[in-house]
C-alpha cells in the first residue's frame, strides 16, 4: 500500500471515529443542538457543518494498561502528533495535546489522573474497577476498523460503579468520579469563535450571546479564561446533568443525576508576526496554537458540583 493510499485510508477511518464520538456526544448533551440552533437563528452560521471544531477532550485514569499511554495510540495511528505536556498540581493531573494530521481536523487533549498520588482509600476504590482491565485494550483493537474503534470508545471498560463509591471518589477528586462512571465518553468539543461574523467573533461577545440565550457558563476563574500571552481565550458551558444508572450493591440498579459533558468555546488570536495579513488570508497556522494550563485548569471544573449546581 502506497503512503498516499495509506494516509487516505487513515483519514477515512478517523472520520468514522470522530463522527461516532460527535453523534453520541450530541445525543447526550442537548446544549450542543441548542447552541447550534441559536447560532443558526441569529444568522451566524447556516448549519452546524460550518462550525470549526477547535479540539475535543478525553479524561483517563493513570493506571496500568490505561491512561494517556493507551488512549493516545488510537490517535497517533491516524497521524496525530503529541505536543506539549501539562501538569495540574492541585488536581493531580497530567495532560498532552495532539496536533491533527490535517488542519481541518480538531486538536485532541487527553488528560489522566495521577492515581498513586491520591489517598489509600480512593486508590483502593479506583483499582477495584480498573484492575478488571488486565491488558491494554487498545492493543487488541484493529485501529484500521473505524467502527470497531468507535464501539470501543463507547464501551464500558469496567463494571458499573456503585453510587456510594462514586460519591466517595467525588469527595477527593471530582475528576475521578467523572471518569469512573463516564469512562471514555467525550468530555467536550470546542467551537472556534474567531471565524464567526463580526460582533460574535470574540469570547467576550460570544459569551454575551450565549447568556442572552439562557446558557449557563462556567465562571471558575472568570467566564473568560485568558492565557498569559493574551492570545488564547476560552469559556465553557456548565456540564449538563444526566440520569445515570449505578449498581445498588444488591444486583440491581439505581438512578441518580450526575454531571455529564459540556461545550467549550475558543478564541485563538492572530500571532503578532502575522498581524499584517489581510483577514481573508489568515489561516489556522497564523493563530495561537496549543493550550494554556491555567485556562484548562478552570475549564476542568465545568463538570464540578460548584458549577453544575447552577443548572438546578
Amino acid at each position: 500500500m502506497s503512503s498516499l493510499v495509506k494516509t487516505h485510508h487513515q483519514l477515512e477511518t478517523l472520520d468514522i471515529v470522530l463522527d461516532g464520538l460527535m453523534r453520541r456526544y450530541q445525543e447526550r448533551v442537548p446544549d450542543v443542538a441548542a447552541i447550534i440552533r441559536a447560532m443558526v437563528d441569529a444568522g451566524l452560521i447556516r448549519s452546524g457543518e460550518e462550525i470549526e471544531n477547535d479540539h475535543i477532550a478525553f479524561r483517563t485514569m493513570g493506571v496500568p494498561h490505561l491512561g494517556i499511554a493507551s488512549l493516545e495510540k488510537v490517535f497517533l495511528h491516524y497521524g496525530y502528533q503529541r505536543r506539549d505536556r501539562y501538569n495540574f498540581a492541585l488536581k493531580k493531573l497530567n495532560a498532552y495535546w495532539y496536533a491533527p494530521p490535517q488542519p481541518n481536523y480538531p486538536r485532541i487533549f487527553i488528560s489522566e489522573l495521577r492515581v498513586p498520588e491520591l489517598s489509600t482509600e480512593t486508590q483502593r476504590i479506583i483499582r477495584a474497577y480498573t484492575d478488571e482491565v488486565q491488558t491494554d485494550p487498545v492493543d487488541a483493537l484493529n485501529l484500521d476498523d473505524g467502527h470497531a474503534v468507535d464501539a470501543f470508545l463507547h464501551a464500558p471498560l469496567w463494571r458499573t460503579p456503585t453510587w456510594s463509591e462514586y460519591q466517595r471518589l467525588g469527595q477527593e477528586s471530582e475528576y475521578a468520579a467523572w471518569v469512573i462512571y463516564n469512562r471514555y465518553y467525550l468530555n467536550h468539543f470546542t467551537i472556534s469563535v474567531h471565524n464567526l461574523p463580526n460582533g460574535y467573533n470574540t469570547i467576550a461577545q460570544f459569551n454575551d450571546f450565549l447568556e442572552a440565550n439562557g446558557f449557563k457558563l462556567n465562571d471558575s476563574g472568570g467566564k473568560a479564561k485568558v492565557s498569559d500571552d493574551g492570545h488564547l481565550i476560552q469559556s465553557s458551558t456548565v456540564a449538563e446533568m444526566v440520569d445515570a444508572q449505578f449498581a445498588d450493591g444488591q444486583g440491581g440498579l439505581e438512578t441518580h443525576r450526575i454531571s455529564g459533558s459540556y461545550v467549550e468555546f475558543a478564541e485563538r488570536r492572530v500571532l503578532p508576526e502575522f498581524a499584517h495579513l489581510p483577514q481573508d488570508q489568515i489561516r489556522r497556522e497564523h493563530r495561537r496554537d496549543g493550550f494554556e494550563a491555567a485556562n484548562a485548569d478552570k475549564i476542568f471544573e465545568s463538570t464540578y458540583s460548584h458549577q453544575t449546581q447552577k443548572r438546578n
